[in-house]
């Protein structure tokens, strides 16, 4: 079962807001966090050592029972272990707020730099409504988030709202992920669209981040769907313009579709599309929808059961495949893809909001499949699921 990234807790001597990293004894001396950036997991720490850790200039202590720690460092109370921080994660605090944020979890699949709420998009089926707020001091929270991180952290996603609203302050986040974790994968979710008139392509390229890699949605070949699915005129264009900006300035670029009914409808076009305008792109995520934020407002145009458009992802990864270009299956269960389709299906849902159905218990292929989004209900399932005894036995 996934942990929460939210809980609940009650800070003692705590001044401002504080992104720290949380350690036990061993955690501290293995690999030598700053103790003034550190929580110290009192409950963690074997009674014998309590004592000398205390003395440590903590940024903070955590405890369940936090009337009974002396120090000299904010005290933080110890939610549910249950559910609580381990050593290695990365929380957020303020004492305007009787809660704590995990920015960041030790061996999760989903850890991501969280840019900015807004967006100069509004994707019908947005699972991150944004919303317009000044929170370009995000920037500095995120620089000392990535310091934080474990250096051998294999990906990162930054993600929004449209992280290029961010401008010049996206580009200091990229250069801080090359400076402290130059061997993660770091990958950008972008709409591409601010690179269309801006030489923010260039900027970034500058940095020469190692592993970076701009993640960009493009939903139809033609400009009336595509605008229609983001909610925003000349996206498409301005989306196009940005790619080859970004293809310009030598960057690795994935291309990703959520699969919806207005979407499915033109596939198979956009994949030609895609080989004969856009060949320099190292990848093309085809993507079951998540049914949260404004998915759950337009169901109804939206919905179509994956069982259904099986032959429209056929041909498209059949032809993206054969001519060269990477393609792969996010978000979709095995069970609702047919046999030629599961070779290309990834693992692809944060661990965090990754969920199985009471069918999946006996299905054999459990252990490879993506599952699905935990905030799936009956209109949002499709009438596929259905455990797999076999390899071999049809969905």
């Amino acid at each position: 079962m996934a942990l929460p990234l939210v809980l609940k807790t009650e800070t003692f001597s705590l001044l401002g807001p504080m992104t720290l990293k949380a350690v036990d004894g061993e955690e501290f001396v293995r690999h030598g966090w700053p103790p003034g950036r550190s929580v110290l997991l009192l409950d963690a720490v074997p009674e014998d050592q309590r004592s000398s850790l205390l003395q440590v200039p903590w940024g903070a202590v955590m405890s369940s029972k936090p009337s009974e720690v002396s120090t000299a460092a904010p005290v933080l109370r110890h939610p549910d272990p249950h559910q609580g921080v381990r050593p290695g994660d990365i929380i957020e605090v303020n004492p305007d707020r009787p809660m704590l944020r995990v920015l960041y979890r030790r061996g999760d699949n989903g850890n991501v730099i969280f840019a900015t709420e807004r967006c100069n998009s509004f994707c019908l089926m947005c699972s991150q409504p944004p919303r317009e707020e000044a929170d370009e001091w995000r920037v500095r929270q995120n620089i000392e988030l990535v310091d934080l991180i474990d250096r051998d952290e294999p990906s990162l996603a930054i993600t929004g709202g449209e992280p290029t609203l961010l401008g010049e302050g996206l580009v200091d986040i990229i250069r801080a992920c090359g400076r402290a974790l130059p061997d993660t994968d770091l990958q950008v979710l972008s709409n591409g669209r601010g690179f269309a008139d801006s030489d923010l392509a260039l900027r970034v390229r500058a940095v020469s981040h190692p592993k970076l890699q701009w993640n960009i949605p493009l939903y139809a070949d033609v400009s009336a769907i595509h605008d229609y699915v983001v909610q925003s005129a000349s996206a498409f264009d301005q989306t196009i313009r940005g790619l080859y900006k970004l293809a310009e300035a030598g960057q690795r670029i994935e291309i990703r579709v959520v699969l919806h009914r207005p979407t499915v409808a033109r596939l198979a076009g956009l994949a030609r599309f895609i080989y004969r305008n856009l060949s320099f792109v190292r990848h093309v995520a085809l993507m079951g929808i998540e049914p949260i934020g404004f998915a759950r407002a337009n169901h109804a145009a939206l919905w179509i059961d994956p069982v259904d458009y099986q032959g429209e992802l056929s041909e498209a990864v059949t032809f993206l495949h054969g001519n060269g270009i990477p393609v792969s299956l996010y978000n979709l269960p095995l069970c609702v893809l047919r046999q030629d389709l599961r070779a290309f299906a990834a693992r692809s849902i944060s661990n965090w909001k990754n969920v199985y159905l009471p069918a999946c218990g006996a299905c054999s292929l459990q252990k490879r499949c993506a599952g699905f989004f935990a905030s799936i209900d009956k209109k949002w399932t499709s009438h596929g699921v259905t455990a797999v005894v076999s390899e071999g036995e049809a969905p």
